[in-house]
């Protein structure tokens, strides 16, 4: 029996494959669960038709990743820290402070987790820091540490 599921299923496949199944798998697991429907032609259609759907969403959320991208990489912030001779900073710059200092001074809201960051910063200095906001989009800012 073909099924379209509905649900990611362990070993069978992810949601909305059509996968062949026995008819007592279908009947006594999938379709009680309601983790698959029967793969009909009305069905196929109706899949085809949000499988279209997602695709432009998916389109759409990437286009809008690529256009907030290209005004971070135009953009830049400048962050203070206390520091001592030679540029050397008590403390360091973290992807908590970046974030902050994007929301402050560019009024982004920015979650640190999609900054990337190898080290804290921890010289004054001018550095560029990748934001992943899309799989396939990262943006880079530019970012100014400055000692006070």
């Amino acid at each position: 029996m073909q099924i379209i599921l509905t649900e990611d299923v362990k070993s069978l496949g992810k949601k909305g494959d059509v996968v062949k199944v026995s008819d007592g798998y279908a009947r006594n697991f999938i379709l009680p669960k309601k983790l698959g429907l029967e793969a009909t032609d009305k069905n196929m259609k109706i899949l085809e038709q949000q499988k279209a759907e997602e695709t432009a969403r998916q389109q759409e959320i990437y286009e809008e990743a690529l256009d907030f991208g290209k005004k971070l990489d135009a953009a830049s912030i400048r962050l203070e820290i206390k520091g001592g001779e030679g540029g050397r900073t008590f403390g360091s710059v973290t992807a908590k402070e970046i974030a902050a200092g994007i929301k402050d001074q560019l009024g982004y809201d920015i979650d640190k987790k999609k900054l990337v960051l190898a080290d804290p910063i921890k010289n004054a200095g001018n550095y560029t820091v990748a934001i992943k906001l899309h799989p396939k989009v990262t943006a880079n800012m530019k970012v100014e540490v400055v000692t006070v």
